[in-house]
């Protein structure tokens, strides 16, 4: 090829890159922004304040299970038709969604509006596809983690303006979330150049290639696939736990208000940054995917233990802004290494194909996820949710440890999947 032919290729990478940036931001800002208020928005609508918990699970836990019913007909969506139609419907089904989760007037209005959210969140394995186009194999790690980083920026950003909104009124982060929804939805109309080649779509979509539980069953009878994702579903429950739970427990235990909340979160984005944007390309060249994705389920596990001391014994705002730092920064960095080593292990036609298979399966645990954290939660001890979190943590290091990772140096050839029958 001619240089006069591959500067204008360049170009085009380079600008898709930069919206990548652009549109990951903005959608993390956008999820964040309400962060701080959830609880406080569902508690206006339940009967009695101990119920709090057990409905934030099960919202979360309905948005997780339409989140995954759809994950991989969306995803492979995306490889059939390309990443930018999946990423606009999808920004446009969440502003529909905040606004009218903003609305309410009543628990069913919540759930309705939860379960839309999941129908629409098709962003996730679109942009993860969209990343694995335009990013040669070698560095899909590394841009994993700068875009972590950049994400933790728009979860310092987010969570912070929610809980100063939230002063004001607290719908206002609700509608603020659904505006930047819509902005992400016209950004993408008219500046996000579609990063699926023609020659990379597939011809159609099989009807085993949409149903969860049969990507899954595909997914898992790959023997380059299956240890991690084993680990990935270990890592993200017991993330899940805190994810869906820490607002409550920050309420319940240090009596924090969605300010304090806010803050917090924002916090974790600082080290989001720190992890995914600095120390992440240390480690890899030196420790590899498997050594990262280990050392940050160790963070993690810490992090858990310091949350459930916290949930005891030792109700400190210190230790728990410490446990969930600590759990962020090592979820952040495994969670990245483990991006990388996945979309390494199959081809360019699949990359829609696996993020919606990936996103299916966080989707399932953000399913389970708060329903056994609230469960535990309210009928065993505050601290039952993140014990249980630091012993999966354990099992997971073990997982990821015996995992299969390929070499990211090697070629596309060489780094396609083995077909199902091939996998044993």
């Amino acid at each position: 090829m001619t240089p006069q032919k591959s500067r204008p290729a360049a170009r085009v990478d380079q600008r898709a890159w930069v919206m990548l940036i652009v549109l990951t931001m903005l959608t993390v800002i956008g999820m964040t922004v309400v962060l701080p208020v959830l609880p406080f928005v569902v508690l206006q609508y339940v009967s009695h304040e101990s119920d709090l918990a057990i409905w934030v699970g099960v919202l979360e836990a309905i948005n997780g299970l339409c989140a995954f019913l759809v994950a991989p007909f969306l995803g492979r969506l995306s490889d059939r038709f390309g990443r930018r139609p999946v990423i606009i419907a999808a920004a446009f089904g969440a502003a529909f969604a905040m606004s009218l989760f903003g609305l309410g007037g009543a628990l069913w209005v919540l759930v309705l509006a939860r379960a839309i959210q999941g129908v629409t969140a098709g962003d996730l394995p679109a942009l993860f596809a969209y990343l694995a186009d335009i990013t040669p194999p070698e560095q899909r790690a590394r841009r994993f983690g700068i875009l972590g980083a950049l994400s933790g920026i728009g979860m310092m950003i987010g969570p912070a303006v929610g809980g100063l909104l939230a002063a004001m009124s607290l719908q206002l982060p609700v509608f603020v979330t659904a505006a930047t929804s819509l902005i992400v939805a016209v950004l993408s109309i008219f500046l996000l150049p579609e990063s699926l080649k023609p020659d990379n779509r597939i011809g159609s979509i099989a009807l085993r290639d949409v149903q969860p539980f049969a990507v899954f069953t595909n997914a898992f009878g790959r023997k380059e696939l299956r240890g991690l994702l084993i680990g990935l579903a270990l890592i993200a429950l017991p993330f899940g736990f805190f994810v869906n739970n820490f607002s409550v427990l920050a309420l319940d235990s240090i009596q924090w208000g969605p300010t304090a909340i806010g803050l917090m979160t924002a916090a974790i984005g600082v080290v989001d940054i720190l992890i995914q944007g600095v120390l992440l390309g240390i480690l890899l060249p030196r420790i590899g995917e498997r050594g990262v994705i280990i050392s940050g389920i160790i963070a993690q596990a810490t992090g858990l233990i310091g949350l459930a001391l916290v949930a005891s014994i030792l109700a400190q705002p210190w230790l728990f802004i410490v446990g969930a730092l600590m759990l962020a920064a090592g979820q952040g960095a495994a969670q990245a290494a483990m991006d990388g080593a996945l979309s390494n292990a199959v081809g360019d036609d699949e990359q829609g194909w696996l993020g919606g298979a990936t996103h299916s399966l966080n989707a399932a645990m953000s399913t389970v996820a708060p329903l056994i954290a609230a469960a535990l939660y309210a009928a065993v001890s505050h601290a039952a949710p993140y014990w249980l979190g630091a012993a999966i943590m354990v099992v997971a290091a073990v997982v990821v440890f015996r995992a299969h990772i390929a070499q990211t140096s090697k070629t596309p050839a060489e780094v396609r999947p083995l077909e199902p029958a091939d996998a044993g």
